[in-house]
């Protein structure tokens, strides 16, 4: 059997709520909707983290974000770079013979080449280095030092043109590419016939304001260019065996420049930020004609699981060291015998990482959170600026910011709650006080995993934040 190609989709922020086939209609992703049915759709997947470098930094190693280093996404304090001891699913693809690439969002360290995404296993580069960027008034690092600044041009159809002409530029070989989306992220920005339809039915629809119709707008316009980059798959003639997956790097933000987003999602909880359903629960697509069957999956899955599930997919070797946190479920999706993890986690603040502060921990049917601390979530003013002003400094490479973190002076963490997910997925009913000794087993789990990821991290010398 050949190795099979891989392409692999990420959009920014989109929750289930975003698709046609969980709204009723309320958005339009034919696209998508249609690659749902061609494929295998995973109903309890879930991202990394609940925010974007983290979530990445988990798809791309296949290990937790703490032990990558990658614990949050300020830029210029470098909290968002993925540590050079980490070996990336474009490293170990490339050793196969893999063309590899990346087109659209890194978000995994900018302001040093070593951890430019050229120096991590993806031979061609089409990206912005940071965490966003203006649709129109953007500019495109392609490695080398050559940067493409803004024709007038909306990003995400630039984004797709790239993609095309990568898989044309390699239909005679296997190949790897990442194709990393910024929408439906912030700046809403979208062509107005694309907003326009959203616009028109707003007052009919509750909960469709301006905002909300122009983010609908955005997603219409990616939709339509992964339609046309499965077509040109098909044009090429790659489609049997090519594996595409489809999915978002964290649930939806509920917040924007111009306005409430806050929109359908479901009824999960929670949103981009938080551990709750809502904010790491994320759907996944996959097609692959040659390799599976279409169906559904409803084992519990995570980011970490990709990267030996596609290595075992291309005939690779799975690495031993270090060792990874996901498993091959390969198997899984093919309706064989197959294990997964039991347990999976995720962990989330500023600066510095707090074990009681927005945690989640997931053992077969139950969920234990522990509910956001709002004193370490907060950014101050100065990193956010510096953050911002790198948009007007293409290329730019230098030292992240040396201020020392901000002291915090933080509040009793509320108490964990406790759900059953199988019974309750909108985690309405606390079962805290009714099951305490899963409750309390559950904590003690959370509270070792966090000590050996962040004992990992910061003996490779990870700046503490």
């Amino acid at each position: 059997m050949p190795q099979p190609n891989i392409l692999l989709i990420v959009a920014d922020d989109m929750g289930y709520g975003d698709f046609g086939i969980f709204n009723e209609g309320l958005t339009e992703t034919p696209a998508l909707d249609a690659l749902a049915g061609e494929g295998e759709l995973l109903t309890q997947h879930y991202a990394g983290s609940c925010v974007c470098a983290p979530s990445r930094a988990a798809l791309l190693t296949g290990r937790y974000p703490h032990r990558t280093g990658a614990i949050d996404t300020r830029e210029a304090r470098g909290t968002d770079r993925l540590g050079l001891w980490e070996t990336t699913l474009a490293e170990l693809l490339a050793a196969e013979g893999y063309a590899t690439g990346l087109v659209g969002k890194w978000h995994l360290g900018e302001l040093d080449e070593r951890y430019l995404p050229q120096a991590r296993g993806f031979e061609e580069v089409c990206a912005f280095r940071g965490g966003w960027q203006d649709y129109w008034d953007w500019w495109l690092d392609y490695g080398g030092g050559w940067f493409r600044k803004s024709d007038g041009s909306y990003l995400t159809d630039v984004l797709t043109d790239e993609a095309c002409g990568f898989l044309r530029r390699h239909r005679d070989e296997p190949f790897l590419l990442y194709l990393a989306y910024n929408c439906p992220h912030t700046p809403l920005q979208a062509p107005e016939e694309d907003i326009a339809p959203f616009r028109e039915r707003a007052s009919a629809r509750e909960g469709v304001n301006d905002a909300v119709a122009t983010l609908y707008g955005m997603i219409r316009r990616m939709d339509r260019g992964i339609g046309h980059v499965l077509e040109t798959l098909g044009w090429l003639g790659l489609a049997e065996d090519t594996i595409v997956l489809f999915t978002s790097d964290n649930g939806p933000q509920f917040g924007s420049e111009l306005g409430s987003i806050e929109r359908h999602n479901c009824g999960f909880a929670g949103h981009k930020g938080n551990v709750y359903e809502g904010g790491i629960r994320v759907p996944m697509l996959v097609r692959w004609p040659g390799g599976l069957e279409p169906g559904r999956c409803d084992e519990i899955t995570h980011f970490c699981d990709w990267l030996p599930t596609l290595l075992a997919a291309a005939g690779a070797e799975v690495p031993q060291e270090p060792p990874l946190d996901g498993a091959n479920i390969l198997p899984v999706l093919r309706g064989e015998a197959g294990e997964v993890p039991a347990q999976r986690f995720w962990q989330w603040n500023r600066y510095r990482p707090v074990v009681h502060c927005n945690a989640a921990m997931r053992d077969g049917d139950w969920k234990l959170v522990r509910p956001v601390m709002r004193e370490a979530m907060k950014t101050t003013p100065e990193d956010h600026q510096d953050d911002h002003d790198l948009r007007d400094r293409p290329g730019y490479l230098g030292e992240v910011t040396n201020r020392t973190p901000p002291g915090r002076d933080l509040s009793d963490a509320p108490p964990a709650q406790l759900f059953n997910i199988a019974d309750d997925p909108r985690e309405e009913n606390d079962l805290a006080a009714d099951e305490p000794e899963r409750s309390a087993r559950m904590q003690r789990g959370l509270e070792a995993w966090f000590e050996e990821v962040e004992a990992e991290r910061l003996a490779h010398g990870a700046r503490p934040g």
